[in-house]
């Protein structure tokens, strides 16, 4: 299992980019935090995964046009 500051940072970044989204009027409902198993060498991953769920088609309409709007500025 990572350790709990990787788990920390991985919730902090998950509600950073929820607050982001937020704030241009998206939500991802189903954002969540999980840690990897481990590797087949028995060694546990030093890191946890920002799960971003599913959305609905519009939703991620609006997510693509956001990105693409940012990425011209």
């Amino acid at each position: 299992m990572p350790s709990s500051s990787k788990i920390q940072e991985a919730l902090e970044a998950r509600d950073a980019l929820a607050a982001a989204l937020g704030g241009v009027g998206i939500q991802l409902p189903a954002m969540d935090v999980r840690t990897p198993w481990a590797d087949d060498r028995g060694r546990d991953a030093g890191y946890a995964l920002v799960h971003l769920g599913v959305c609905s088609a519009p939703v991620a309409l609006l997510l693509a046009d956001v990105i693409r709007k940012g990425s011209a500025s």
